[in-house]
């Protein structure tokens, strides 16, 4: 009879166990998948993705959230302004040197939509890719009338030409606050800003949000905002993570969304499949919060909308 109760124990043990909490929670949370999908914006709503500090999951976030918008119903495009090009990486398209791309769109005039390809990715995502040439661009820049306004220019344009709307545009900033983060920023009616949950979170932040401020106080964009924060790499084991995660929402308490993104192995190994991880693996506790993240955004963007109507 002890050794009944102590198998019990032992079961019962493993049920309240963290791993087997960790899992039931999953479990719940994978219910998103089969939900009503959020509302769709009235009109195209214009992010760009930036942090000047490298390593916040900023490319990560820009297609993750792009893909788990397109798997919600929403047509969106990407705009890889990183010479990197590893957003163009992580959605399948080519950017090899010599395929036409953003560069081409603001050194040589090209149009937006003659760049423009269609991800593999489920539902309708779209990329503007990079290419190496984009690593010069900001020289090239230098002596050009208006060069901070180009990008700006060639979306109004593209999106006054589609026959079929686009609802979210996604830029993808390089790690720095040169004139391309400049055209992003010009172009963009918010900021979505990737914060890691690690020593040094907010380093950098007060020069990006001054560099913000400058763009609006000046003229360029008066009407840039911050819109989202995003906290990435949460570790919730570990104490520096939660006491990160909670200086950065006493800090930015309207900004901070209640989706976290967990570090997880399969955020890491979907880009070196060229997928995004909502498609490399949708059930994974990755993709799940990367998708509660765009329900989210969807859902503030309904909100404010309907605010902005009344």
């Amino acid at each position: 009879m002890k050794h009944s109760d102590d198998s019990l124990t032992g079961v019962s043990g493993a049920i309240d166990s963290p791993l087997a909490r960790e899992l039931a929670d999953l479990t719940s949370r994978r219910k998103i998948l089969t939900a009503e999908a959020p509302p769709l914006p009235a009109f195209t709503r214009i992010l760009t993705v930036s942090n000047q500090k490298g390593g916040v999951g900023k490319t990560t976030t820009t297609v993750n959230l792009a893909a788990a918008l397109a798997r919600l119903g929403a047509r969106v495009l990407v705009i890889d302004l990183d010479p990197q090009g590893n957003a163009s990486t992580a959605l399948g398209i080519d950017h090899l040197d010599g395929v036409p791309g953003i560069y081409n769109v603001l050194i040589e005039g090209a149009k937006l939509s003659d760049v423009i390809v269609a991800s593999p990715e489920e539902g309708e995502i779209f990329c503007a890719p990079s290419n190496p040439d984009l690593a010069g661009a900001e020289i090239e820049l230098m002596p050009v009338d208006r060069r901070e306004y180009i990008l700006r220019t060639a979306i109004h344009t593209l999106l006054t030409d589609s026959a079929t709307p686009y609802h979210y545009v996604f830029i993808d900033c390089p790690p720095s606050l040169g004139l391309l983060t400049l055209n992003a920023f010009v172009a963009a009616r918010e900021v979505l800003i990737p914060i890691q949950c690690e020593y040094y979170a907010l380093e950098g932040l007060s020069q990006l949000l001054k560099t913000i401020g400058l763009v609006v106080d000046n003229g360029y964009n008066p009407h840039l905002r911050v819109s989202t924060i995003l906290l990435t790499m949460f570790d919730a084991r570990t104490r520096l993570a939660n006491e990160v995660a909670e200086d950065v929402r006493n800090h930015f308490p309207d900004l901070v969304l209640s989706a976290v993104i967990p570090r997880a192995v399969r955020v890491s190994e979907a880009p070196s499949y060229g997928q995004t991880v909502v498609s490399y693996d949708a059930t994974s506790v990755g993709a799940i919060s990367y998708i509660e993240a765009a329900v989210e955004i969807a859902q503030r963007g309904a909100v404010n909308a309907q605010q902005g109507a009344q």
